[in-house]
């Protein structure tokens, strides 16, 4: 039964609006026109009451009852006045209409009518006649007691309660009618600006606008609605630029691993090789394919982690080790002298080592391009965290290009003669972030440049 309604109800929200309003009219329509068609029957049975009684007191004025027996008096309208009229007295029948009988349901209804005390009214329904309303009228004075008993035809009254109620149905499926139409027509209104509001966030979420809808001049639901669509259009967007982010980040982290495969092999093709130097090369290949492997599982990692907005990435990490494999594996120059250098051998940061890799490792790369002589990289230990400075001896930062330097896709200068696509340091800081990190750069240092890692201790 549930699964039939619902597969009846209206699909559309003007439907099911409409719908609802058109049950509540209905109830309250049915409601009304019950109460009027009870109200107006009564107010009939009330009049046809009244008017016994005016011909029962017209009756009462032509009956003697000063002597031992009530006797009628004969009046010029007396055969209008005995229509439909009993007189009795004391159980005896004194008059009747010319066409009832003197027995009967009719004559007993009577009967019994005239022998209450008070006034009072009954309807009598014979077989196959209509209805008739009864009113007995008391009659003061005489020795015995004498009632007035007229009867009035309830037909016409009958006929007019069912035109009543014939019209009040009419008049109700029109106004239901009105009503469904209407509220169509309304809802269908009050629901353009939503049609409207969807096919603009459709709009601009397929070409990336920076439109937005915004408070001004909308009602208050409607703007609810438009606050809910800004901040879903601001989500769509954001994730928009963080997936070209990773994507472009992947690429220039990927960049160099893959460079060094392709070197092997193009120098392992060029002539034979012997086995030792094969397997060398197998080696470095595999190692290169190996970092390309971490670096794809750090950056996915990250991005997963950043879509919880983690506090923290669990894992800690030897530092001094972590830094000692990097520096030998990192390719320079033969004139670029590169060394680690540690307060203690025992030195422990809150990530993993994978990651720290990738947070250190554009800053390494970027000073050994950079260096003219040496390289350093020291760690430190203070309170609740570890630092690590990587130091070279090169040019150093532009002053005017310092605001930059953190911006992803910019170069202090494209033609230096360095590959470089300018994502390494905004990956390093946001990584660093992501664990409750920093990376920054000291303007002060001289000469070179000198960029500071602030991680979590382990």
């Amino acid at each position: 039964m549930k699964g039939l309604l619902a597969h009846l109800a209206p699909r559309t929200l003007r439907g099911r609006l409409s719908l609802v309003a058109l049950t509540a009219a209905s109830l309250l329509m049915t409601i009304l026109t019950v109460v009027f068609n009870v109200v107006m029957d009564r107010h009939l049975q009330h009049q046809a009451d009244d008017e016994l009684r005016n011909r029962a007191a017209a009756v009462a004025t032509t009956i003697d009852m000063s002597g031992p027996h009530v006797r009628v008096l004969e009046t010029v309208n007396d055969r209008l006045l005995d229509t439909n009229v009993w007189i009795l007295e004391g159980g005896r029948l004194v008059e009747k209409p010319p066409s009832a009988a003197s027995a009967g349901p009719l004559y007993q209804a009577v009967d019994r009518l005239a022998a209450q005390s008070g006034r009072a009214c009954a309807t009598v329904t014979a077989r196959g006649e209509r209805p008739l309303r009864l009113c007995s009228e008391p009659l003061s004075g005489g020795r015995g007691g004498a009632a007035v008993v007229t009867a009035l035809d309830l037909g016409p009254y009958r006929s007019s309660a069912d035109t009543l109620l014939l019209g009040s149905l009419a008049l109700d499926a029109v106004m239901l009618l009105c009503t469904y139409v209407l509220t169509r027509l309304s809802v269908a209104r009050a629901l353009r600006p939503v049609r409207t509001m969807t096919d603009q966030a459709t709009q601009w979420s397929a070409v990336h606008s920076d439109d937005r809808f915004g408070a001004k001049d909308h009602p208050a639901e409607l703007t609810r609605l438009g606050t809910s669509l800004d901040a879903l259009l601001d989500r769509i967007r954001t994730a928009l630029r963080y997936e070209q982010q990773l994507t472009a980040e992947l690429s220039h982290e990927l960049r160099t691993p893959l460079t060094r495969i392709i070197t092997e092999l193009d120098w392992w093709t060029r002539r034979p090789r012997s086995a030792e130097e094969t397997r060398a090369i197998q080696s470095v290949i595999g190692e290169a394919a190996q970092a390309m492997r971490t670096i794809c599982d750090t950056l996915l990692n990250d991005a997963r982690e950043s879509a919880r907005n983690p506090a923290t990435v669990p894992g800690t990490a030897d530092v001094v080790s972590v830094l000692g494999g990097m520096v030998r594996h990192v390719e320079a120059p033969d004139q670029v002298r590169k060394a680690v250098e540690a307060e203690t051998s025992v030195l422990e940061v809150g990530v993993p080592p994978a990651l720290l890799e990738r947070i250190v490792s554009p800053l390494l790369t970027n000073a050994v391009r950079y260096a003219r002589s040496s390289v350093k990289v020291r760690a430190r230990s203070i309170p609740g965290a570890v630092w690590i400075d990587v130091v070279d001896d090169g040019p150093g930062v532009p002053q005017a290009f310092i605001s930059e330097l953190f911006q992803p896709g910019r170069r202090a200068d494209a033609d230096d003669g360095h590959d470089g696509a300018g994502l390494g340091l905004p990956l390093a800081r946001r990584l660093a972030r992501a664990v409750g990190g920093e990376v920054s750069y000291d303007a002060a240092h001289a000469p070179g440049a000198r960029f500071t890692i602030s991680l979590p201790a382990g």
